[in-house]
C-alpha cells in the first residue's frame, strides 16, 4: 500500500471583531504578548427563508511588537483582520484538573478601522492609515 503524503498546512484567516479589550502583559524576560477574543459571523438562511446569524467565538495570542500595537490601539468591538495558525495548549489546574485549549496564534493582524495618528483611540475626523502588524 502506497503512503498517502498529507501536506503540512496550518494556516487560518479570520475576519470579525474583538468581544473584549485586548489583555496586554510581558513575559518576565519582558516580551510582550496580547491575548484577545474574536467573535465570527456566519450568517445564513434557514428552512423558512429567515436569515439567521451564528457566531463563533476564537481566542488569539500576539507576541512581542504586534503584541504592543493590538494592545495600543484596539478596544472591544474593533474589526479586525487576523492570520495566524492553529496552537493547541495542554496544562493542569491547581485542583490536578487536565486542561487542553486551542487558539489562534496570530502572524499578521489587519486593522480594519483607521486611527488618528497621535491618538490611541479612533477619532471622527481626518484619518490617517491604520497600522498593519
Amino acid at each position: 500500500m502506497t503512503e498517502l503524503k498529507i501536506p503540512n498546512l496550518n494556516r487560518v484567516l479570520l475576519a470579525g471583531r474583538l468581544t473584549r479589550d485586548p489583555e496586554l502583559r510581558f513575559t518576565p524576560n519582558g516580551t510582550a504578548v496580547c491575548n484577545f477574543s474574536m467573535a465570527l459571523n456566519r450568517r445564513f438562511k434557514d428552512q423558512a427563508g429567515n436569515w439567521q446569524d451564528e457566531p463563533t467565538f476564537v481566542n488569539v495570542v500576539a507576541w512581542q511588537s504586534a503584541a504592543e500595537n493590538i494592545g495600543k490601539h484596539l478596544h472591544k468591538g474593533s474589526p479586525v483582520l487576523v492570520e495566524g495558525r492553529l496552537e493547541s495548549r495542554s496544562w493542569e489546574t491547581e485542583t490536578g484538573q487536565k486542561r487542553n485549549s486551542l487558539e489562534v496564534r496570530a502572524d499578521n493582524v489587519r486593522f480594519l478601522e483607521r486611527f488618528e495618528s497621535t491618538a490611541a483611540a479612533p477619532g471622527p475626523e481626518e484619518p490617517s492609515e491604520s497600522p498593519d502588524i
